[in-house]
């Protein structure tokens, strides 16, 4: 399959567009706002724009941005959501996110690497968000005894961690790999979990200690 020379962000964008894979005003214009450039090391940047994963170092990779972008749109995150990020890397979902939900919400990043904790960090210091930060993660999975609008996991599970289930609000939307597939999960103000399984894509595996 040929792949597209992207060279800028707008192309970027209007390829996101077309392809169908951004199609929510607010989440087109977090894309357009923060420039994946800025999360990436210098080494890769002039494949910055291109829609395949990226070596950020340590094993780990920024997204592509066709899945960055479903994603998203899977998780539907509004204005004033609290949300957990977890598995940030280079700290680029955690800004999209923080653009998103605007100074009336928060987001927490959560990274179990040192070293990408003060890379992501870096990044997102690029942009004014004093509503988003990028924290080291702890053993357990998530920020335990407390609770989320919204759960984006970026790296791919072996398994469900029910754990999670238990950190969403009543609803709440969670976004996680699990294996191969992505599941698109709602808590209903009811308590009842829904769940949707899309198949067919490949990530780093989440290490949860």
């Amino acid at each position: 399959m040929r792949i597209l020379n992207i060279n800028s962000n707008s192309a970027l964008v209007n390829y996101l567009i077309t392809t169908g894979a951004l199609y929510s005003n607010t989440i087109i214009e977090a894309f357009e706002h923060v420039d994946r450039a800025d999360f990436v090391p210098f080494a890769v940047t002039s494949d910055v724009y291109m829609d395949y994963p990226l070596q950020i170092g340590y094993g780990q990779t920024i997204s592509q941005p066709t899945t960055v972008a479903m994603m998203l749109e899977m998780l539907a995150p509004q204005a004033g959501d609290k949300i957990l990020d977890i598995g940030t890397g280079s700290g680029w979902t955690t800004a999209l996110l923080a653009y998103i939900v605007t100074e009336q919400g928060l987001v927490t990043g959560l990274e179990r690497i040192p070293e990408l904790v003060e890379f992501g960090r870096y990044n997102l210091d690029k942009y004014r968000f004093p509503h988003a930060k990028i924290t080291q993660a702890g053993d357990a999975l998530g920020v335990p005894h407390d609770t989320f609008d919204r759960i984006l996991v970026s790296a791919a599970a072996e398994d469900f961690p029910n754990a999670l289930l238990r950190q969403l609000k009543r609803g709440g939307k969670l976004v996680i790999p699990v294996r191969n597939s992505i599941f698109e999960i709602t808590k209903k103000e009811n308590g009842e979990i829904q769940s949707i399984e899309h198949h067919g894509f490949s990530f780093v595996p989440l290490i949860n200690k």
